[in-house]
């Protein structure tokens, strides 16, 4: 498939374009500097745009929308109202370019913490109902969730919803306190793979076209299931043993 990475020059967006790049075309998107990978095209802009958003989709088969901001963004309020406006705007704006170009399936970059509110000795699947705290970057990721979930009502577009924990890579935090979020970027990247293999954009049914997948690391007494995600494919490779092995009460 010829796939469209947005957030592309972000960690995230990076760890998913080596995944995909052994199997499909890629076209990148940001608009921070990208560093293109082999043949990968590069659209450098905003998805606030909706020619830029259009030159992007178009000719794409799907859309791997990491949810990831620019790095160049300011702090601050001005932080805020960026954050918000391309979660919500930028992604409708997207969507509706995938929808007029005929782009049948997207993946969706959402975050566990909007689960934050929830005491760690739940065990928290996509049954539950998110509780987002006020903090805007988790909010506005949901944000973006709930833009995608109302596409796939009056559209026929397949889109999945991936809530990833707290992106990390296992080697840099091994000094660090345990997190129950953690989440190996390269995992993350995975989950993504996994995701575009649903093509249900032509299903009557909105309920079937749109998907929600919790995205964690395999660890002892986890907060966040992910048994869901594993009828997918997932099967995560970076799962913190040293420090949850060492953990107490974790188990063998």
């Amino acid at each position: 498939m010829k796939v469209l990475i947005t957030g592309s020059a972000s960690r995230l967006g990076r760890a998913v374009a080596a995944e995909l790049a052994p199997e499909h075309t890629l076209r990148l998107m940001d608009e921070d500097p990208v560093a293109s990978i082999g043949e990968a095209e590069v659209v450098h802009g905003s998805l606030l745009e909706p020619e830029i958003a259009w030159r992007a989709v178009r000719g794409v088969d799907a859309v791997v929308h990491t949810g990831e901001p620019p790095a160049t963004l300011a702090a601050g309020l001005s932080r805020e109202q960026a954050l918000l406006e391309r979660a919500t705007r930028g992604t409708h704006v997207l969507l509706s370019a995938a929808v007029e170009a005929g782009v049948g399936r997207v993946v969706y970059g959402s975050t566990l913490a909007i689960f934050a509110a929830y005491p760690d000795d739940v065990y928290i699947s996509e049954r539950w109902e998110p509780q987002p705290r006020a903090a805007m970057g988790p909010l506005s990721r949901y944000l973006g969730e709930l833009t995608c979930r109302e596409m796939t009502r009056t559209h026929h577009i397949g889109i999945t919803a991936l809530r990833l924990g707290e992106v990390v890579v296992e080697e840099e935090v091994q000094d660090a306190e345990p997190n129950l979020l953690w989440l190996d970027v390269r995992d993350a990247a995975r989950a993504f793979g996994c995701a575009l293999r649903r093509d249900t954009g032509q299903a009557a049914a909105w309920p079937q076209r749109w998907e929600v997948y919790h995205i964690a690391a395999d660890i002892p007494n986890a907060k966040y299931l992910i048994d869901h995600a594993r009828g997918m494919g997932y099967e995560p490779r970076h799962n913190f043993a040293a420090h949850w092995s060492a953990a107490p009460g974790a188990s063998a």
